[in-house]
């Protein structure tokens, strides 16, 4: 496995544990329907959180939120409208999250962005 994607499973799972720890029920991890992919599916107090979860080794100028551009969080949408339909779970809240790892296992430091997107509301003419 090339050292990036060494990096971003570890980065996916040190952000799996603190989901955990605030009470969160993971239902999905790298979930994907055709070209779309949602890297963690929870479910806290009847709200389903879509999360992008984004590894970098240091916090070295680049912002890592300019990779979840309008393009990927209409995928997220997207898969999330997929997932919901799957799952006839149309009765739960959705939310869009991410969270930012950075540093290296063992020494990761994390930034968690609830609600970072919402779904466009739709307007009819």
């Amino acid at each position: 496995m090339a050292l990036h994607n060494t990096l971003g499973a570890a980065g996916e799972q040190y952000a799996y544990e603190f989901l955990i720890k605030e009470g969160f029920i993971v239902r999905e991890r790298n979930w994907t329907i055709n070209h779309l992919e949602i890297d963690i599916i929870a479910e806290r107090k009847g709200t389903f959180h879509f999360i992008e979860v984004k590894t970098r080794s240091q916090k070295n100028g680049y912002d890592p939120r300019k990779s979840i551009n309008r393009q990927k969080q209409q995928n997220l949408i997207n898969a999330s409208r997929v997932y919901c339909k799957m799952h006839q779970s149309m009765h739960f809240g959705v939310q869009y999250d991410v969270i930012l790892v950075y540093g290296t296992p063992g020494n990761f430091q994390m930034e968690y962005m609830p609600g970072y997107f919402r779904m466009p509301t739709r307007t009819y003419r």
